[in-house]
């Protein structure tokens, strides 16, 4: 770690055509809004037991900025010794981990959510399963040597603006409990899938928190604060929260849930037996059941479970079922997770739309 120099959060910026930002297409990801740029992962790319980068789903609350990987600078302070800042090749000096981890956006599947709520119209794209190498954050933090009441730690990331509800303009920031902050596997991630963090995706370096929603993964990490107290900025107590009949809490870990891959919707069969098969995951536990229906009479066929590619990576799971009757087949996919959580028939409504993991359904044909 280096001693303090500059302002927070400093902002340099590189050519517009950044290497390795590969441009949106229609056949690489659905777009949700352009700008800021908010892109679905295709339900065909999530066949892939890691998701190739040109497919991962991006999300951007604000504009994304420009930094230079060789000037670009993490400003570290809050309740600590040794507060100063960390260059990107101060963090390349540091051992590195590889995590392959599945991330989901906290609105994902929004627009299954009745009333609608506002917010991005989230179909079920956005999820995508990545390789990600860094550092341990923990490997920072020991270097910053934080005080015995240290309770949580503040991700700012160098995107910011200001939101139709906010008085300001506020930089993207969340905080994690200090416990998740010093898992072996929650990074500061320098590179996806092999190769240098896009600045689409966060680079030159973004947080990585497995098993949470990605609001958590902050992106363009051009700050670290320890704290002692609860963080109430905009995005911990404002959005990416529950808000609903219990009251008002902070989005935190992935909900257990499921996504058929194949068949997928609107595809026609022959009669007999058919293989459906998918992904699930949760941020509460290991996937411990999935089981699908072909019909709305309550009979399911229990799946078997193939082991993920790591701990925080989906389970992909497969079943065969019999479909000898032509005509119209509704498949559902449910998942149970080892916490005894079990995803709903019906969207549990909030007035912001997270954490929609209700059962999803793909319509498919059986032919004469």
């Amino acid at each position: 770690m280096k001693q303090r120099a500059g302002q927070i959060g400093d902002k340099l910026t590189s050519p517009a055509d950044i290497e390795g930002n590969p441009p949106i297409a229609a056949e690489t990801q659905s777009v949700v809004r352009y700008s800021p740029l908010n892109a679905e992962s295709p339900v065909a790319a999530l066949a892939a037991p890691v998701t190739l980068t040109a497919h991962t789903y991006v999300r951007s609350n604000f504009e994304m900025p420009r930094l230079d990987y060789t000037t670009h600078r993490i400003v570290c302070d809050g309740a600590m010794r040794c507060p100063g800042f960390s260059s990107m090749e101060d963090l390349a000096q540091l051992p590195q981990r590889s995590v392959i981890a599945t991330m989901e956006c906290a609105g994902n599947d929004r627009t299954g959510i009745r009333p609608l709520p506002g917010g991005e119209p989230w179909n079920g794209g956005a999820i995508s399963t990545t390789r990600w190498t860094g550092v341990p954050l923990h490997h920072v933090l020991d270097a910053l040597e934080p005080n015995e009441d240290a309770a949580a730690v503040l991700a700012v990331g160098a995107d910011c603006g200001a939101p139709a509800d906010a008085t300001e303009s506020v930089a993207f920031a969340r905080a994690i409990p200090m416990h998740v902050a010093l898992s072996p596997d929650t990074l500061l991630a320098l590179t996806m899938n092999g190769e240098p963090l896009p600045q689409l995706h966060g680079g030159p370096v973004r947080l990585l928190v497995p098993g949470w929603y990605g609001m958590a993964s902050v992106k363009w990490v051009a700050q670290i604060t320890v704290l002692v107290d609860e963080y109430a900025g905009y995005f911990q107590r404002q959005r990416y929260v529950y808000d609903d009949h219990n009251g008002t809490r902070p989005v935190t870990r992935m909900r257990v849930k499921s996504l058929i891959v194949a068949p997928s919707e609107g595809n026609v069969v022959p009669p007999g037996d058919v293989t459906v098969w998918g992904w699930a995951w949760s941020g509460e536990g290991k996937i411990s059941e999935v089981e699908v229906s072909t019909s709305g009479d309550g009979q399911w066929y229990a799946a078997n479970l193939l082991p993920p590619e790591s701990p925080h990576a989906w389970w992909r799971w497969e079943v065969t079922v019999p479909l000898l009757t032509p005509g119209r087949y509704v498949l559902r996919s449910r998942a149970r997770d080892s916490s005894g959580a079990v995803q709903p028939d019906s969207p549990v409504w909030n007035r912001l739309g997270y954490g929609n993991n209700a059962i999803q359904q793909v319509t498919i044909y059986v032919a004469p």
